[in-house]
């Protein structure tokens, strides 16, 4: 189903986004679960599916991580289910993502969702991530604090908790509300009555991260191979000082490796197209002739594109899932980045290039894009 999202965004931007949580009631109307917490288990069992499963009894906390065998045992209270990526295996719950797709999409994260029992939760903590919590079935009080200093620890080796803190909100959620909360301010959820909640995560990199994978580009690639010179070096007194000049060279070779802007979008493009979590990619048997592909798009088929899939446009280069799509037809290209859903009137005359349709058929092949059965 198709979930229509009650928000204002140009409203929500500027008062709340990166700045302070809100809760938003009935942010979806008549809200339905799009997954069941027994399609959830079962996805819990799969290897290729991050899950947790955290639990709170008698005053100490436990954490494991999936695929698991059975939930045998767990008991009535004290415990929850977590799965990342929902969206890339569970194309009902991928739904949940659409209506936040008026944000970049290269900053989203994933879907995460969590079944909960009454008294279960993860413990007060703090994410380094802006989230939508959307509330399905039955009830969670969620606590939110402001964005302190606060002391971080592990009451158990996988989970880092915060110290109580005071809530600036203290509200339970009901089916179809949104609890929105930026990064750095600690939040807690409690479950009265079993609950699903799913979570629409939005990820800012840190500088750690954008450093250490253009480093790895850099070396796959040969930049940076000039060699720090001095032909202008004069005798010093101090041998053993470092003189400001030097630093400041050492700094502008860095700088200047980072400011080649075609290698700067070729880094960005395969770094923010590349998936944190694995896809469900099923490439296409038998594989599609070109002519097929361009006749069924003809004849009004559309194509989809594979959920949790990055396609993105950066400064008129072209990228899907850590590669360049390399291609004349620009705005073919742009139209794959923009919708997921795509047929004859986005990709316009760009099926009558020989050269486009072979790169559209090799994605389809690859099982990036598909026709619905």
């Amino acid at each position: 189903m198709a979930y229509e999202l009650n928000l204002d965004w140009p409203e929500f931007l500027e008062k709340y986004w990166q700045k302070k949580p809100v809760v938003i009631k009935k942010a979806f109307s008549n809200f339905v679960d799009p997954i069941s917490a027994d399609e959830l288990a079962g996805l819990a069992m799969e290897p290729e599916v991050d899950s947790r499963l955290v639990s709170h009894k008698n005053g100490e906390w436990q954490a494991s991580n999936g695929p698991f065998e059975h939930f045998d045992g767990l008991g009535e209270t004290g415990w929850s289910l977590l799965a990342q990526a929902v969206n890339h295996w569970h194309l009902p719950a991928a739904e949940l993502v659409k209506p936040f797709r008026v944000l970049p999409d290269w900053r989203l994260d994933d879907l995460m969702i969590s079944y909960s029992v009454p008294g279960g939760g993860v413990g007060p903590h703090i994410d380094q991530y802006d989230v939508f919590i959307i509330q399905g079935m039955g009830s969670r009080r969620w606590r939110v604090g402001d964005a302190l200093p606060m002391r971080q620890f592990c009451p158990h080796p996988a989970l880092l908790h915060v110290d109580p803190f005071t809530p600036i909100i203290d509200e339970d959620l009901e089916p179809g509300d949104i609890l929105y909360i930026p990064p750095g301010f600690p939040h807690d959820g409690f479950t009265h009555e079993t609950a699903l909640n799913y979570s629409v995560g939005f990820r800012g990199p840190n500088s750690r991260d954008f450093i250490s994978s253009f480093a790895d580009y850099a070396l796959e690639n040969d930049l940076g191979g000039n060699h720090y010179s001095d032909p202008d070096l004069t005798l010093r007194d101090h041998v053993g000082k470092v003189e400001e000049y030097e630093l400041e060279r050492v700094r502008q070779m860095m700088v200047e490796m980072l400011s080649q802007p075609e290698d700067f979008k070729q880094w960005f493009g395969r770094f923010a197209t590349t998936p944190r979590h694995e896809l469900d990619i099923a490439p296409a048997e038998p594989p599609y002739e070109a002519q097929e592909i361009v006749d069924a798009l003809m004849q009004g088929e559309s194509l989809t594109r594979l959920t949790g899939l990055r396609v993105l446009n950066v400064g008129e280069r072209f990228f899907v899932n850590s590669e360049p799509l390399e291609t004349a037809q620009h705005h073919a290209a742009d139209a794959l980045c923009r919708y997921t859903l795509i047929g004859h009137e986005e990709l316009g005359s760009a099926l009558q290039d020989p050269e486009f349709v072979l790169v559209l058929t090799d994605l389809v092949n690859q099982g990036y894009w598909y026709f619905d059965e």
